[in-house]
């Protein structure tokens, strides 16, 4: 035989395993303190998407209303299952079944082909999310995200907090995922295919939890697979502790490194995942979506997907597009416009919903497409040590913008405009549109009082005994204030304004006009 075991003394390997499982085993699952121990090396998190190849299809919608779905390898002559919502799972479908005894399983079964390239792209848009989380990221193709979270365990206090917030922001991705917490990637990324859920902080317990794992992990050819289970083999652990010459000489040299590399003995080094330097994000839906409520669970997906896309960027939206992808005919586009940068997930999602109120589908939708047409930047700034005069104004100018932007999108962009001043002393001359909070103002004069509320045009009123009247007479209040101008636009105005009270203590505007015979008009009233 290849392997023989020692009677007597243990091999210098086995007793160097079972030192690094028993000496730090306390740190195994180890969360409380948040660092733990080891804390100069890297901590890598894990986060497999098992369902991808179905999640593509259904994560806007995960069961489809139109009947069951699997997906399929594609093969040409006998394909092959490899997902299935839960109702064909409940039906008896399962993976690796061929597709001919699915559909005598499961009546009215739908099928599609895997979508590789779809698959990709969503996990390059999850692995950019991550990016909120650390700014290592690497990939493991073709369906698993390895972030490194040492350097972000203080920001977030510790563990616990992380791995909730990277498991709850999946799911809400429309996602399924499963983590594992390890020193080295390649454990990580063994632990986490199999479903194991640890959180190893150091090295203690790293042997234990391996060893625990299937031979399938290792990725062996069928010849080599079949030859150690000939032996008796099934689990890592029982590879472990076979000495290691005749372990390299059999399979070859490359195994016992893979070994080394998942228990942290040699390094692993891994290419960095660069984020896009622009989002653009798509989404397939199972069904046609005739009614835009149907919509609104894809649509918060991909606000989800841009919220922490531009968290990891550290800038907001200003400008982006969602597109209603129709089987014929040109998309449905609808656009908004923020008035200052925004990366709120929940706040891009309100606008995009209050957007799609006003939109009426001319056909079904088949996909949504979402792009960023324009970000910036988001300017850090600096909080005072006790609250400063500055904010309390701060925050009534983002409630502000907030309000704006969902007036906008809900009735509509011309709907709501602002108001600036204009340099001229005539009143209907010295106001125009303008975007709103775009308008450079014109300081008015402290020692002018003028009315908020302006009439569309001055109202004649009528005389008795020479005073003006609107209902009952107009007492003057005060001194006159005289505007004259206007020869340059060919409306000269020569009037003379009074602040006016009537009997019940209203107060107007009203003027007198010098070139008319003295009559008078009303020009605003006052609050």
């Amino acid at each position: 035989m290849l392997f023989r075991k020692s009677a007597g003394k243990p091999s210098s390997t086995q007793a160097l395993l079972r030192l690094v499982d028993r000496g730090v085993s306390s740190n195994e699952d180890h969360t409380d303190s948040g660092i733990g121990t080891d804390t100069g090396a890297r901590l890598w998190l894990c986060v497999h998407l098992p369902q991808l190849p179905l999640e593509v299809y259904v994560r806007a919608q995960p069961e489809p209303e139109s009947g069951v779905l699997v997906i399929h390898d594609g093969h040409a002559r006998s394909p092959c299952v490899i997902a299935a919502t839960p109702r064909a799972r409940a039906a008896g479908v399962q993976a690796g079944m061929r597709l001919e005894a699915a559909h005598a399983l499961c009546a009215g079964l739908r099928v599609q082909a895997r979508d590789t390239v779809a698959e990709q792209r969503l996990l390059h848009n999850v692995a950019a999310w991550c990016g909120q989380f650390s700014s290592l990221i690497t990939l493991v193709p073709p369906d698993t995200i390895l972030v490194e979270v040492r350097g972000s365990l203080r920001l977030f206090g510790g563990i616990e907090p992380v791995w909730r917030a990277v498991q709850t922001g999946v799911q809400a991705l429309g996602l399924t995922a499963q983590l594992a917490l390890a020193p080295s990637p390649l454990a990580a990324t063994w632990l986490a295919r199999a479903g194991m859920a640890v959180k190893l902080v150091g090295q203690g317990g790293v042997v234990r939890q391996l060893s625990r794992l299937p031979l399938a992990v290792l990725g062996l050819d069928e010849r080599d697979h079949a030859s150690l289970q000939g032996m008796g083999l099934r689990r890592l652990g029982d590879i472990l502790r076979l000495p290691r010459a005749g372990l390299a000489r059999r399979l070859g040299p490359q195994l016992l490194n893979r070994l080394d590399q998942a228990l942290g003995r040699v390094p692993d080094p891994r290419p960095p995942f660069e984020p896009p330097a622009r989002f653009v994000s798509e989404l397939l839906l199972p069904d046609d979506v005739e009614v835009m409520q149907g919509l609104l669970p894809g649509v918060q997906r991909l606000t989800e997907e841009l919220g922490g896309w531009l968290v990891a960027r550290v800038a907001g939206v200003t400008a982006l597009r969602l597109s209603l992808q129709h089987q014929s005919g040109r998309d449905t586009v609808v656009r908004v416009n923020c008035a200052e940068p925004t990366r709120d997930a929940r706040h891009i999602f309100t606008l995009l919903e209050a957007r799609l109120e006003r939109v009426r589908l001319p056909a079904p939708v088949q996909a949504l497409r979402l792009l960023v047409l324009d970000s910036r930047p988001l300017a850090g700034r600096s909080t005072d040590l006790f609250e400063g005069a500055h904010a309390p104004r701060q925050i009534l100018v983002q409630a502000h913008a907030v309000l704006l932007e969902q007036l906008r999108a809900r009735l509509g962009d011309k709907a709501v405009r602002g108001l600036c001043l204009r340099d001229d002393h005539r009143p209907e001359h010295a106001w125009r549109w303008c975007e709103p909070g775009m308008g450079d103002a014109i300081p008015e004069p402290a020692s002018l009082r003028r009315p908020l509320w302006l009439l569309q045009g001055p109202v004649p009123l009528r005389m008795r005994d020479d005073r003006p009247w609107l209902v009952g007479e107009l007492r003057l209040l005060s001194g006159r204030e005289r505007i004259e101008g206007g020869w340059w636009d060919g409306t000269d105005v020569a009037r003379d304004y009074f602040i006016a009270e009537d009997r019940h203590g209203a107060r107007y505007w009203i003027f007198r006009e010098l070139r008319r015979e003295g009559r008078w008009f009303l020009q605003g009233i006052f609050a």
